[in-house]
């Protein structure tokens, strides 16, 4: 039993590692974890306890559990990304061709209101997140509150096509803010929850999201281009 508790210590002192259960009968161990963590990780920090313990990686393939993992992590925001051009190809479709600066307005505007819903589901959530890596939410606490409504306007903006430059000139400028803070983050490897879909999803800060924002300044750049 000496033993079993030295393996659940030692897998237990791994960072996201949340329950390890191990059975001595079998020489097995459940592990459940917040995020994918390579099998080597494990292995290291099992062999620090005593080198005689490691992990057998019997069927065990790490690009498929990678993969697998990172599907899980950023499902939900694939999920969305995928109904909004759905929805938007098919106003196309239906209008009888396709206009590629009616499609982005429709984009952004199913964008900006799914997002915006997402953050008005748990408002307060959403700014304590928002506020660990955006760069005007370090520095003033109304903003995430703000930023939020702010999406919400953007979203009947681009719907109903009201004011259009100002729309994409509003757009452009806080995706461009928005994206400082996600780089800062990304390239420090910090560890943090994305605010992008509000505190309802734990969605971790990688480049997904820097995709995400420069997507929405691509757009709203060339629409802006577009009237000059």
């Amino acid at each position: 039993m000496s033993c079993v508790a030295k393996v659940q210590a030692s897998l237990l002192n791994v960072p996201k590692v949340t329950t390890v259960e191990v059975d001595k009968a079998t020489d097995a161990a459940t592990i459940e974890m917040i995020e994918h963590i390579p099998l080597a990780v494990l292995q290291v920090n099992l062999k620090k306890s005593d080198p005689k313990y490691s992990i057998a990686p019997i069927g065990h393939s790490e690009a498929n559990e990678q993969a697998t993992s990172w599907f899980e992590a950023y499902r939900p925001i694939i999920l969305v990304f995928f109904y909004i051009l759905l929805v938007t190809l098919l106003i196309q479709y239906l209008g009888g061709g396709f206009e590629l600066k009616v499609w982005m307005r429709h984009f952004m505007a199913g964008f900006f209101l799914v997002f915006s819903f997402f953050k008005l589901l748990d408002l307060k959530g959403f700014a304590e997140s928002f506020k660990s890596y955006d760069i005007l939410a370090k520095k003033w606490s109304g903003w995430p509150y703000i930023y939020a409504f702010m999406e919400l306007a953007l979203g009947i903006a681009y719907l109903i096509n009201c004011c259009p430059l100002a729309t994409n000139l509003i757009a452009f400028s806080i995706m461009t803010i928005s994206i400082i803070g996600v780089l800062q983050s990304v390239l420090n490897k910090r560890k943090i929850q994305c605010a992008c879909l509000g505190a309802v999803f734990d969605l971790p800060m990688s480049t997904v999201t820097i995709i995400e924002d420069a997507v929405m300044i691509l757009m709203s750049g060339y629409m802006i281009y577009s009237f000059f």
